[in-house]
């Protein structure tokens, strides 16, 4: 991954040093806790066998003051440690967001390839909690096994027997626990995968619902979110039943060796070997083991989840680039002179073209694959097959994606706007103290914004959902002409707008881009008439070229294409 979007590799680094040092503090703290938990029933029996069986009133305040300090102490241990355990948890959760943000908006690309946006939201918001909570459930373990040290000591010192129980039981019992998290492990990968699968379809059904509605394909767009919604619910309701089963074994388990130890126990009392106070320290430690033996389970549980979700986080941070990623920085500036050579990729088959500095080049596709074809390469979305698209003489493949972007901006048909006013909009991508009217005008927003209830300031939702498809369109294009790129690639950009106002927009884009280099995909007679010259792509490959009024009168194709 090169260098990060959101976030610079130190910021990583200090953030993986903070976690690794609340871990630290969170695991001596916890450690504290479970230590002070395991010796509350060892100081029982003390005070049973030292001043209640004595009947010595010093005796038996001197060991409730070391009870109550023991309470004390084990009660501050925890709540220092749980809180720096969270901190660790947070802290993770928040890198691999940061992580996996930094991955998906890499100018290399990639990431997103076969993925829907929900099912990537999903991976960054579900999984990566999962994987965080590690970070919570380790100090705890660590606090369990110091526990159980703990306890098989101070059983060893009331019986031999009962710690050597403790210490070769405990072992088979650990991995017991571990084998039964295996199937949790297996069913929560494929939970996980259908609950993103319905989240990103859930997530296109949203986006898409002013279509759906309009084509009456309301019904299907149901059928397909129920039937992935059901698939969604059968993994999440096996994985549920899987931890079911196996919270279920776990205490079973535990129930019976700390049912073997309590035997042990009693048979030793009866026998005289332990007094009456170690019998209850005994008793007080097999019940005891209940807690950290939980935290065991409960542990492995979280980790055989963590797996799962870890191998779809590396699988995303791991995704080849769609891109190479050259070294060499854009040229400044840039005379903007653009050749195609060779071009072959998807349906493109050798297409070669030469753009001028400062031209305005208008380009006519028979086939809408072709477009999206050739917008691909110039916008550095994909390495093509074979040959080349040139800036200034140099392969775009030598600069890197984000200076390659930044000389050539490819406005794409279906252009997103996000929440935010209409002037932030637009000023997305234009410098610092930019002039944004031209723009404005020259893309007819400046009356979308005039029409709108505060006018420049007026609050788009998501998406720009709260405009119409014009209104969208226009504020869009504004936003790609105030970027000022030295290239600009406008694909279709008047679709959703009247013949009057397309007529006004040509005419604005021309004076706005006059000096600069502008490659408009079309078929609009109104855009094509402001070009200086149109290139004709059919069949992959170059068919004609010329002015706009010349092709109309000399080739039918081009007649058909542009006036159909």
């Amino acid at each position: 991954m090169s260098g990060g979007n959101i976030t610079g590799g130190s910021v990583l680094r200090g953030s993986i040093s903070r976690q690794r040092r609340h871990l630290g503090v969170a695991s001596l703290f916890l450690i504290g806790h479970q230590a002070g938990e395991a010796l509350v029933p060892v100081l029982v029996g003390v005070v049973i066998d030292e001043a209640v069986t004595t009947g010595d009133p010093r005796a038996l305040a001197f060991w409730l003051l070391v009870l109550g300090l023991d309470f004390a102490m084990l009660s501050l241990s925890y709540r220092y440690g749980a809180r720096r355990s969270w901190l660790a948890d947070v802290l993770a959760d928040q890198r691999l967001r940061l992580q996996l943000a930094d991955r998906v908006l890499d100018p290399g690309g990639g990431a997103e390839a076969g993925r829907l946006p929900g099912s990537l939201a999903n991976i960054a918001v579900a999984d990566a909690k999962r994987v965080g909570i590690v970070n919570f459930a380790l100090p705890l373990g660590l606090a369990a096994v110091a526990a159980l040290v703990v306890a098989a000591i101070a059983l060893l010192r009331i019986s031999l027997p009962l710690g050597l129980l403790i210490l070769l039981g405990t072992p088979p019992l650990l991995y017991a626990v571990h084998l039964l998290g295996k199937p949790l492990e297996r069913r929560s990968g494929p939970e996980q995968e259908r609950a993103a699968q319905a989240s990103g379809v859930a997530a296109d059904l949203v986006a898409g619902i002013r279509v759906l509605k309009g084509i009456g394909a309301e019904p299907a767009a149901v059928r397909r979110y129920v039937g992935t919604s059901r698939d969604a619910l059968a993994a999440t309701l096996r994985a549920t039943g899987a931890q079911a089963w196996y919270q279920g074994a776990v205490l079973a388990a535990n129930g019976i060796f700390l049912a073997v130890v309590a035997l042990v126990g009693g048979r030793l009392a009866a026998q005289g070997a332990i007094s009456v106070g170690e019998l209850v320290a005994a008793v007080g430690l097999a019940q005891f083991l209940l807690t950290p033996l939980s935290i065991f389970g409960w542990v492995n549980g979280r980790i055989a989840q963590a797996r799962a979700s870890a191998d779809r986080i590396a699988e995303v941070l791991s995704t080849a680039p769609a891109v190479t990623a050259g070294e060499r920085p854009a040229p400044d500036p840039v005379p903007g002179a653009v050749r195609v050579r060779a071009l072959t990729h998807g349906t493109l088959d050798g297409v070669d073209l030469e753009v001028p500095a400062g031209e305005l080049l208008g380009v006519v596709t028979t086939d809408p694959a072709d477009a999206v074809a050739l917008l691909q390469c110039l916008g550095r979305e994909v390495d093509p097959a074979g040959g080349a698209v040139e800036l200034d003489g140099i392969a775009l493949t030598e600069f890197t994606p984000s200076d390659a972007r930044g000389a050539v901006l490819v406005a794409a048909h279906d252009a997103e706007l996000f929440s935010g006013t209409v002037w932030d909009n637009v000023s997305a991508a234009a410098g610092r103290g930019a002039d944004l009217e031209p723009a404005m005008a020259a893309a007819q927003a400046d009356q979308v914004a005039d029409a709108l209830p505060a006018g420049r300031d007026t609050e788009i939702t998501e998406q720009g959902r709260s405009l119409s498809g014009g209104q969208r369109q226009r504020i869009a294009l504004a936003r790609a002409l105030a970027a000022g790129p030295p290239v600009l690639v406008l694909h279709d950009p008047t679709t959703a707008v009247d013949t009057v106002t397309e007529a006004r927009i040509a005419t604005g884009i021309r004076d706005v881009r006059r000096g600069r280099t502008t490659i408009v995909l079309t078929t609009s007679p109104a855009l094509l008439a402001i070009t200086d010259r149109v290139v004709v792509l059919d069949g992959g490959r170059v068919a004609a070229e010329g002015r706009h009024a010349d092709l109309l009168h000399t080739d039918a194709h081009y007649r058909k294409a542009v006036l159909a």
